[in-house]
């Protein structure tokens, strides 16, 4: 990453996900009363007294633990010192130094990173004493903290700023944001772990392992590649707890911020209509779309003539996904995995493509010769010309004496007709009806 990168680092339920959104100003991580709510490491972009960096909220770290899933967390924890340059070990001043926190401490010592010592919970912190029992731990001052209501943290932002390395930013290129989509298990995770070829993200067995959007970058061909690995998106009548629900609001979000949707399907599965309203969200919301259907292999009796049967049943269910690239791989042999960057970028391109006016109206008039728009009584509805208004996602304008009164059927003659010059592919495209002189 160019930016410097700050890790926060400690034992579960410490406070690390409410620091991040305290330094970060908002709520973007899950923040819940739950032990190990994080459990992958989450991305943000802060700044501080005009320094720009990263910051990398952390699962709670057990050392010792054989747990699977506390394994897990540890390799992440790894992953994140290995990026950082400065840690931030976060300790809970209310239940004082714990056996947890010292073997911690033995961890960071031998990561040779600077660390400064965070002490939260301490909401009463012009009074309290409680941060001083923490200098056993090695050090240096420890800085007391109550990140739940933010005293302590513009100090504490004071001492990371000063030891991060000098960062002249250049202008950066742009970053496409891909948000990688779908239902729970479908191998998302799987798929991201593939393209950046370490294990950035935690896979198990069980769905939901995933619940928070967690960002991976990735320099691809010249271009900065953004992952947002989601949460899996479930119907809201089976999100049972809080923690599901925000997962779920957050996969709708990072759809949001997408130029890119990249929605995983279970091969073995199908696509079910919980797939197709996650496509439709990102379509209606000019996303970019590749459906990419993972563990191909596993897929026994199948034939030249299987994908293309399925797509055409999928495009009589969602007529849209026919400008849609499909790609069939399996994360867990590779095969194909690779093609995925490849579309990513084809389709961030095909959104932001535009055409001259002249090529536009060239176009127009072709397909108002072959086919004129239907007439209703009164004045003849007539289509004037048009031209290109936007780009992320293509938009159109054109110019009508009866804007209000061309039909959806001959809209939808227009824009095929617009993708058979133009496709577009996997990017949704726009009409816009007008009339002389209004404004856009």
């Amino acid at each position: 990453m160019s930016k410097p990168t700050v890790a926060i680092v400690g034992r579960p339920n410490v406070g690390k996900s409410t620091l991040f959104n305290r330094i970060l100003g908002g709520r973007p991580a899950i923040v819940s009363d739950q032990p190990g709510t994080t459990r992958d490491r989450h991305f943000g972009d802060a700044e501080w007294q005009g320094r720009r960096f990263w910051v990398v909220d952390t699962g709670g770290l057990v050392p010792e633990s054989e747990d699977s899933m506390d394994r897990a967390i540890r390799q992440q924890v790894e992953f994140a010192l290995a990026e950082s340059d400065v840690v931030v070990f976060l300790v809970d001043g209310r239940e004082g130094v714990s056996p947890v926190d010292q073997a911690i401490a033995e961890r960071l010592r031998k990561s040779e990173r600077p660390v400064i010592l965070a002490v939260n919970k301490l909401d009463d912190l012009e009074r309290s004493t409680a941060q001083y029992a923490f200098y056993e731990l090695g050090f240096g001052d420890p800085h007391g903290v109550s990140a739940a209501i933010g005293k302590g943290s513009g100090d504490l932002l004071d001492a990371v700023v000063e030891r991060l390395p000098r960062f002249d930013p250049v202008e950066a290129d742009e970053t496409i944001n891909v948000a990688v989509v779908g239902r729970p298990n479908a191998g998302k995770s799987s798929i991201v772990n593939r393209l950046l070829g370490e294990e950035r993200h935690m896979v198990a067995p069980e769905a939901g392992t995933t619940r928070d959007a967690i960002d991976s970058l990735l320099r691809f061909r010249a271009k900065n590649l953004n992952f947002i690995d989601t949460a899996g998106l479930r119907r809201r009548a089976k999100v049972e707890d809080d923690l599901e629900f925000y997962s779920t609001l957050r996969t709708e979000r990072a759809i949001e911020r997408a130029q890119v949707c990249v929605l995983v399907v279970d091969a073995i599965v199908g696509l079910h209509n919980q797939d197709l309203r996650i496509a439709t969200s990102a379509w209606e919301k000019g996303c970019g779309l590749v459906v990419v259907v993972n563990k191909w292999d596993l897929v026994e009796e199948k034939d030249a003539n299987t994908a293309h049967r399925g797509q055409e049943e999928l495009i009589e269910k969602a007529p849209f996904l026919r400008y849609v690239p499909f790609l069939y791989v399996s994360a867990l042999t590779g095969q194909r995995v690779r093609k995925v960057l490849d579309l990513i970028l084809e389709v961030a391109e095909e959104r932001e493509q535009r055409v001259p006016t002249a090529e536009v109206n060239k176009v127009l008039a072709s397909l108002l010769e072959r086919n004129a728009p239907p007439q209703k009584p009164g004045e003849e509805v007539k289509l004037l010309y048009a031209s290109q208004i936007g780009t992320a996602p293509p938009t159109f304008a054109i110019v009508s004496n009866r804007p209000d009164d061309v039909p959806e059927s001959y809209q939808r003659y227009l824009s095929h007709g617009f993708r058979s010059a133009w496709p577009f592919t996997g990017s949704p495209l726009r009409l816009k009806f007008t009339s002389r002189g209004s404004r856009r």
